[in-house]
């Protein structure tokens, strides 16, 4: 039978941004697949810090730039007939 563990840590990057985590698996001297997720936690709260992934003034920049130009949805064409499947 393969087992996956997996688990939760929290921990604290070196100061030259490097992490260095020991992990105890109690499994036998094996090649294994490790799979590392790193995500910054804001420091008022602890909680994972959300991005947002738009630029910060992206909405501003760019509201109502086509307003003079507004994009048009031409008719569409008329859908071709294709054989049904089997």
């Amino acid at each position: 039978m393969i087992r996956m563990t997996s688990f939760s840590i929290k921990t604290r990057l070196q100061p030259d941004g490097t992490l260095q985590v020991a992990v105890p698996t109690g499994l036998p001297e094996a090649d294994v697949d490790v799979l590392v997720v790193i995500r910054p936690l804001d420091s008022g709260n602890g909680k994972v810090a959300q991005k947002s992934s738009w630029p910060e003034d992206f909405f501003d920049k760019t509201y109502g730039c086509l307003a003079e130009d507004p994009l048009v949805r031409e008719p569409q064409l008329p859908q071709e007939a294709r054989e049904n499947l089997l």
